[in-house]
Parts: structure tokens; sequence; C-alpha cells
């Protein structure tokens, strides 16, 4: 029979247990500007909203940047800071720049959040609540974000080659490289389903219509027709570098599972994508999601969350930007 001392020390470290996990879930949490700037959500909701009115290409973009600034250092801004004489940014790298965009809506975010509660909401949640509202305003679903992030004061573009997934990945690479921000392989798939808007630079891809490994011929694994396609918007003699495709040819702007069906007709645009194929689980996902569009934006909400809690910084750790494209002085 246990003592009533040793079921005491019991009570003590299960308790102790419980708390720990409870303060490390509550670094960021849901309603965090609720008493210091309530109307924050609703604002950078209004900023994205007016922007994809005007472009809703940009969508797409803030996405994007969500998780390009998560993979690298952790979801705490540091993809938005401009590069500086004695330093190379993020933004600025070549697997940033040129084709990601949307820092002028976060910009105008920050501008109105500064007149409406100055020095209160960080440019890492701005970016983390914008890309929810884009996947919400694109055809996805709303879903709560947990905030509180604090935004970094370094920003490298010698780390974005190490930490980004590119086009040309296999299903094993990019696992691995989820896997490294504590991402599944379910979530890899689910996550990769944001390819279902936007475009793509030629570049991103071109290989797989003229040189796929170096055999100067067309990778065997895209839709004939597809490829075809693919090489009149993309000639293989263009020196333009601002050449872009939609990622889904039917709905480019609207966030749905017609990125699946692609990849199972094979005309998955990067090899990432179509690699997906490739693996039975993977390919699984790839048919789940295909046929329960509420299912994949449902996971896909889920995944956000997660992949928004990489590395936070939260507490007294980092700042609060002024300005989301320089560190305060």
């Amino acid at each position: 029979m246990v003592s009533s001392r040793k079921l005491t020390q019991l009570c003590v470290t299960f308790w102790v247990v419980v708390l720990f996990c409870q303060s490390v879930q509550s670094h960021l949490q849901v309603g965090f500007y609720r008493n210091s700037c309530g109307r924050a959500e609703s604002i950078v909701r209004r900023a994205v909203r007016h922007a994809i009115h005007q472009d809703r290409g940009v969508a797409a973009g803030l996405i994007r940047m969500h998780f390009h600034d998560c993979f690298v250092r952790g979801c705490e801004g540091s993809v938005l800071l401009d590069s500086t004489s004695s330093n190379k940014a993020e933004k600025d790298s070549p697997e940033n720049f040129p084709s990601l965009r949307g820092f002028e809506v976060i910009d105008d975010a920050k501008a109105r959040l500064e007149a409406e509660c100055q020095g209160v909401v960080s440019c890492a949640d701005i970016l983390a609540f914008a890309a929810r509202d884009s996947f919400d305003l694109t055809g996805g679903i709303d879903y709560d974000v947990p905030a509180g992030r604090r935004d970094g004061i370094v920003s490298l573009a010698s780390e974005t080659f190490s930490n980004l997934p590119p086009p040309n990945f296999n299903v094993g690479q990019l696992t691995q490289r989820f896997s490294d921000k504590g991402l599944t392989q379910e979530e890899m798939v689910t996550l990769s389903g944001a390819h279902t808007i936007g475009d793509s630079q030629c570049k991103s891809f071109t290989d797989r219509l003229y040189n796929f490994s170096g055999t100067n011929s067309q990778d065997p694994s895209l839709d004939s027709k597809y490829a075809a396609s693919l090489r009149k918007s993309c000639p293989q003699d263009s020196t333009d570098p601002n050449l872009e495709v939609p990622m889904d040819t039917r709905t480019p702007t609207i966030s749905d599972v017609n990125y699946y069906k692609d990849i199972l007709a094979n005309r998955g645009l990067f090899t990432s994508d179509q690699t997906l194929l490739t693996n039975p689980a993977t390919a699984r996902e790839v048919k789940s999601n295909a046929r329960s569009s509420s299912g994949w934006k449902r996971k896909f909400a889920a995944a956000m969350v997660k992949m928004g809690q990489i590395e936070v910084l939260t507490g007294n750790t980092g700042e609060i930007r002024a300005n989301c494209r320089v560190i305060n002085s």
C-alpha cells in the first residue's frame, strides 16, 4: 500500500509535470491580444482582404512567406527584415528573391496596428494572422491562431539553403526536412497543398521539361500534354527571369484539392509535388486529400497552427519591432 507521504510526492510530481506542459503550450495563446490590442486580428484581416482584392495572387505569397519564415530560425519574422550594407538578409537569398511577395501587405497591417496600439503586436504574429486570412479568404477555412510571438533580430541569407526545401527534392528528402522542423510526413503532404494557389517562376521546374536528371529530355513522370503546355509558357531559350505559370491551372486562386487531383493526373508542377506519388504512404495521403476537400482544409489548418509554433520567441526574448523591415535601434 502507498504511504500518504509517497502519495503526496506523487501528486506533487504529477502537478509539476502538468504545469510544465501547460507552460510550454501557453507560450502562445489564442486571443493573446484580447486585452492589449483587441482589434489586432481584424486589422490584419482588413489589410489582407484589401490586398487580395487588388491582387488575388498575394494570398499565396503570404502563406509561402509564413512557411519560409518558420523554417528558418523559427516563426519570428526574420524573413521580413531588409538587407543592410553589412548583411544579406533571408528575403534576398536565391530561395526567396524575387519570388517571395506580400511584404507590402505586412507593412500596411503593421502601420495600421502601430496607429491603433503602438509597440504591442509583433511582426511574426502579423505574418501568422495574414497567412491564416489568406487561406480563409481564398476558399479555405478560418481557424484560431495562437499568438504571442516576438520578433527576431537576425536574418541571414546563408541560412535559407539548408532549411528551405527546394522544388527538386524527392519524397525522402522532403520527409527529412519537415521532420527536422518537428512536422510529420502526413503534415508535409498536407502543407504541400498550399501549392493549390499562386504562380511559379519557370526556372523552378524547367529542368523537368528539358534536362531531367541530366538526360536532356523530359521527366517521364510528367503528363505529356501538360509538359507541352509548359514548354509553350517557358521556352528553353528564354532569357526572361520573370516568366511564370499557375501552380494549379484549373483554379489558381482558390484553395481547394485540385492540387492533389493534378498530382494523380501526373500534372504536379514541381518534382517535389509529383514525388508524393512515389511513396506508398504519401500516395495514400494524396488520394485521401483529393477525395475530401473539407478533410484536407481541416488538416491544413491544424498543420499551419503546428508549424506556426516552430522555435518561437516569447516572453522577454526578441523584441516587438516598430517597423517589420528593421530591428529596433
